[in-house]
């Protein structure tokens, strides 16, 4: 097996803990493990806590949790990954062979569509569309999805773009799926994160071969724990186990049980609170600054997500431009390319204000030096 390079990601991580100011994440600024738990003699509790291995498919207690998020689940349909990624994995590689199709959202987070591609794959698209706010094209759908279809992956809500599905836009993908008898993944990790407040319905229970991964790195603010999880059938849970065998075989004893403080109900609701808090902070200050620039800039407001996917009029690739940010600035954002398009960047407005604002001007410099070089050239 070959895989192609997961672009992003390896953008990502080697630049993340480089520059000085970083815009390329799509979760909000982390929680503390003092935030997490309640104050320092909490802290020193877990400081008491022996190294031991942690069950492979995670204690039941964090099942248990993970579970009663999903009405129906009980712990046999819960596996616990290393992060949304691992599952996201596990799931192609145990679905996925040798000239099965695949039929992936786009944009999406690029993981799925290229371990398709590496598993042997033939990998089609349906598009979400801007100029209907981001909303699929179920007639393109139709048409990608054929008898022989093995799986259809869907990001709800999306990364890049922070839009949600509509019910009827869920009921219909459903349907596709149904029709072919094809598994339907759903990668949900950004469930929690609506500037609205109103949590997205997620794709559990709609239909027999759902499979649903989520994790604690975007809505949550916990991306260094690593928990992600599997919601699926218990066979098919099972299976996934034994895969794990070969990855992670167990995530850290220390992040099970920090992640069972965050999926207490009441911890899990004082969280999503201040995820969303952020982002209604944070959002104005962002349209403010894109107002400032007329047309240089549109975008459709996200509904979900820490992330704004902006369109820009600049002659430039977005990965050109993004490398001036970078050694010019010091400034990492993720450009459109690493999504299949060009024209767009991803940008992250989950930090603080004052590292957005000066992540923004620093920005903008770069911007008035490409102009400066357009001009000459023109």
């Amino acid at each position: 097996m070959k895989i192609e390079t997961f672009e992003m990601e390896r953008w990502q991580s080697q630049w993340e803990n480089v520059v000085e100011y970083n815009l390329a994440e799509s979760g909000v600024d982390p929680l503390t493990v003092e935030e997490l738990l309640g104050g320092p003699e909490a802290v020193q509790e877990l400081g008491r806590r022996q190294m031991l291995y942690n069950q492979g498919n995670g204690t039941p207690e964090l099942r248990d949790r993970i579970a009663g998020i999903y009405p129906g689940a009980k712990r046999e349909n819960v596996l616990v990954t290393h992060g949304t990624c691992e599952a996201n994995y596990l799931a192609t590689w145990r679905l996925v062979e040798p000239g099965d199709e695949v039929v992936v959202m786009l944009p999406n987070y690029m993981q799925i569509p290229g371990l398709a591609r590496g598993f042997g794959a033939r990998v089609t698209a349906f598009h979400l569309r801007e100029d209907r706010d981001w909303a699929p094209d179920l007639d393109e759908l139709n048409r990608a999805v054929t008898p022989r279809t093995k799986l259809i992956a869907v990001c709800n809500p999306n990364n890049p773009t922070g839009g949600v599905l509509s019910e009827s836009a869920m009921s219909e993908i459903v349907s596709v799926a149904e029709r072919a008898g094809a598994w339907l993944l759903a990668d949900e990790v950004y469930q929690g994160a609506e500037r609205s407040g109103e949590t997205t319905p997620s794709f559990w229970g709609r239909y027999e071969k759902v499979i649903v991964n989520n994790g604690l790195s975007k809505a949550y603010g916990l991306p260094g724990l690593r928990i992600g999880w599997t919601v699926a059938p218990p066979d098919l849970i099972f299976e996934l186990w034994s895969y794990k065998d070969y990855t992670t075989i167990a995530s850290s004893v220390l992040s099970d049980l920090l992640a069972r403080r965050a999926l207490e109900p009441a911890m899990r609701a004082r969280i999503f609170d201040r995820t969303r808090s952020i982002l209604r902070r944070n959002y104005p200050l962002l349209e403010d600054w894109i107002k400032g620039h007329g047309a240089d800039f549109s975008l459709v407001p996200p509904a979900a997500g820490a992330i704004a996917y902006l369109r820009y009029r600049h002659n430039v690739n977005s990965s050109e431009l993004m490398k001036r940010c970078i050694s010019e600035e010091s400034l990492l954002i993720v450009p459109g390319d690493h999504f299949g398009m060009d024209g767009f960047i991803r940008l992250n407005y989950g930090v603080p204000p004052d590292h957005m604002h000066a992540g923004l001007d620093r920005l903008d410099r770069v911007l008035r030096t490409v102009e400066k070089v357009l001009g000459a050239r023109g």
